[in-house]
């Protein structure tokens, strides 16, 4: 590979000073060039052994430490301090597989207009042992160009590699995004150009109680998830904010579109909480409807507006009631009509 681009790694910690070495360790033991590599370690206050442990790797390791001012914040810090044209994200608990950065770099010389290149992840369970790969629907397109494939897109955080001329234009993260804030450049880097996803798995992220994300959400308490859902708002708020600042409007498609995907999943999130009111749901399955007409037929589409009376006769409660008897009359009405075709 020639011309290769320096990468740098930004590993954002606090308090994970147990795991702080095996992430680091998992950058510099990767296959490509050493010299090419930068590994800096944003410290968001730590007040365990995280400094000590870093500081064993003496210049190998930018170590760069503020007081607690949360994820955005330190993010900020470690891209301040980067100087690589690609620039890759770790948490100071998670860990890259081999091969990773050679992956990536060759993937930004492939499609040398990608903002951002991406990949899943390996959950690995501290606690039972288990390992399993995420299962988010992985997207490689231009939203301009191809919309309709963002339909199920989710913002990549830490498994996230960026040209740097593209991230520069998402920053700095606003510091209001105490968590959940590599979610912020993630979400919005498809506005700013297309997105490359590579179908290997090439990181680890630890599931061992302490973090911010849990990839099994129904075992999480309630009242953690009510704290995760106020992150997401912030979260949320801060990116339409991002938007009217340069110039998007909720009429521009497939801006819309995009913005629909947030306000449906802070609903959902809400729902699950505490169960609406029937109008509530009513509007609430007529944005999933909306969202679902680029991927549905005409037939399908109008089908699914002209059953949305059910979600007001049974409510949120009954749900799955009203999903699977919209499943039974698709499935009669296909079979009437194919009949109907023979004869």
């Amino acid at each position: 590979m020639m011309n290769q681009p320096l990468i740098s790694v930004v590993i954002t910690a606090y308090n994970y000073g147990r795991f702080i070495e095996e992430a680091i360790d998992s950058v510099l033991s990767q296959d490509y060039p050493s010299d090419h590599i930068e590994v800096v370690v944003a410290d968001d206050g730590s007040t365990d052994d995280t400094a000590e442990r870093v500081k064993h790797y003496d210049s190998r390791v930018k170590y760069v430490y503020q007081n607690n001012c949360g994820q955005a914040s330190a993010l900020n810090l470690g891209f301040a301090n980067a100087r690589g044209e690609i620039v890759s994200l770790l948490d100071g608990d998670d860990f890259f597989l081999p091969g990773k950065l050679a992956m990536v770099a060759d993937a930004f010389q492939r499609n040398p207009a990608a903002a951002m290149v991406y990949h899943p992840m390996q959950a690995w369970n501290m606690h039972t042992g288990e390992r399993e790969m995420t299962q988010y629907p992985l997207v490689s397109a231009s939203l301009f160009q191809n919309p309709e494939k963002f339909y199920t897109y989710v913002g990549p955080g830490t498994c996230a590699s960026y040209q740097r001329k593209f991230l520069d234009r998402l920053l700095p993260i606003p510091e209001d995004i105490r968590m959940l804030a590599d979610a912020y450049p993630g979400t919005l880097v498809v506005f700013v150009g297309p997105i490359f996803a590579l179908p290997q798995c090439l990181s680890v992220y630890r599931t061992h109680g302490s973090n911010s994300y849990q990839l099994v959400q129904s075992t999480v308490p309630k009242a953690a998830r009510d704290k995760r859902l106020r992150q997401w708002q912030v979260l949320v708020e801060c990116m339409h904010k991002w938007l009217k600042e340069n110039s998007y409007t909720k009429n521009q498609m497939p801006v819309r579109y995009v913005t629909d995907g947030w306000d449906y999943f802070l609903k959902s999130e809400q729902f699950a909480l505490e169960a609406p009111g029937r109008l509530r749901y009513l509007r609430f399955v007529a944005l999933e409807n909306r969202l679902n007409r680029p991927l549905e037929n005409w037939k399908l589409t109008a089908y699914n507006y002209l059953t949305l009376s059910f979600a007001l006769l049974l409510g949120y409660e009954k749900r799955q009631q009203m999903y699977e008897w919209r499943g039974r009359m698709l499935a009669f009405f296909q079979s009437l009509s194919r009949k109907l075709i023979r004869r």
